[in-house]
């Protein structure tokens, strides 16, 4: 019988004395600083290594130079509480923290979009330095997001708009066409940790430009290929955001895909990419629960995308089926 080991975990227990309130806050803010989530009161969890020994240790000793008390200990949950679970509680504590990524990083978009927002040469007032506050929030949000969080891929993408803004390469409104059987046979590169719209742009590029595209998924944010190779979702790629659409709303208007069907998709892809709620489409929260659950329970990125097609599948055939369907008649 062959026994599946579950993931072990680095837990800190502690007590803290009632007052100072000073401490308590002091604690808090530490725990959160190396990404420990709470999986019930005064005991708080991380994956086990190196670093998050070392981080937990310094905690502890400043709870017990503070008069508190607690430990240390490397465990499994066996019963009640999942692995899935935890990791669950890690996602939501980063998701939060991107969402206030993102909310400031729209806000500069928009400030930058305005008159108002850039000095009598054009130059984005404050832009470059409250970018750069935001990027290093970001790095500092995506080192302890130990499960990748779908909001990390989201906040990345408009701190990539935020660069090309600020340096004055966001693209016009000039759509040039590319011919569909000139990319075929092309390697594909994105950014790892898939999710909306690189899934998207995906299923798009095997179902309308290339049945048996490959592709390569690496770290980082920006676009270094070889030949042969063709980058999207990636900054200064081939296939990106530009201005307010996602990479999948370019890729539909560059190759010139005017199947009626891809608006709505497009839509919903935006919807959630974006997430300015731009569309309100019904179907955006639903398919939202699906493709978050996919990229909780599937790490891989090659699995990930062979299964977010799936699901991209049956969303298409379901808005084929609305268009084929007679529009009810008032009597």
């Amino acid at each position: 019988m062959t026994i599946t080991e579950n993931e072990k975990w680095l837990l800190l227990i502690h007590q803290l004395p009632p007052q100072p309130n000073a401490l308590r806050v002091k604690i808090w803010r530490r725990l959160h600083q190396v990404g420990a989530v709470a999986i019930k009161q005064s005991v708080y969890a991380l994956p086990v290594s190196d670093q998050s020994r070392e981080d937990l240790s310094w905690i502890l000793k400043e709870i017990l130079a503070g008069g508190g008390d607690g430990s240390i200990s490397e465990t499994r949950f066996l019963e009640g509480l999942t692995d899935e679970q935890v990791k669950a509680l890690f996602q939501t504590a980063r998701e939060e923290d991107y969402e206030k990524i993102v909310q400031e990083a729209r806000f500069l978009l928009a400030e930058l979009s305005s008159p108002e927002g850039r000095g009598p040469n054009g130059e984005a007032l404050n832009g470059p330095a409250r970018h750069s506050r935001l990027q290093r929030r970001w790095e500092e949000i995506a080192a302890i997001d130990f499960f990748p969080s779908p909001g990390r891929e989201t906040a990345a993408g408009l701190l990539q708009d935020l660069e090309k803004q600020i340096s004055g390469r966001v693209s016009r409104e000039t759509v040039k066409k590319i011919a569909l059987d000139h990319l075929k046979g092309s390697l594909w590169v994105t950014r790892r940790n898939l999710f909306v719209d690189r899934i998207a742009c995906g299923w798009l590029i095997r179902r309308f430009i290339d049945p048996g595209a490959t592709f390569k998924f690496i770290p980082g944010t920006r676009c270094k290929t070889n030949s042969g190779e063709i980058c999207f979702d990636l900054f200064e790629g081939d296939f990106t955001h530009e201005g307010d659409r996602c990479t999948f709303e370019v890729m539909v208007r560059r190759l010139g895909l005017h199947d009626p069907v891809l608006t709505p998709l497009a839509e919903i892809v935006h919807d959630l990419d974006l997430k300015d709620n731009r569309y309100g489409r019904p179907e955006t929260e639903g398919f939202r629960a699906l493709l978050t659950g996919l990229a909780t329970s599937i790490l891989d990125d090659t699995r990930r995308l062979e299964e977010g097609a799936r699901l991209f599948d049956n969303l298409y055939a379901y808005f084929t089926k609305q268009r084929s369907e007679p529009t009810p008649k008032d009597h």
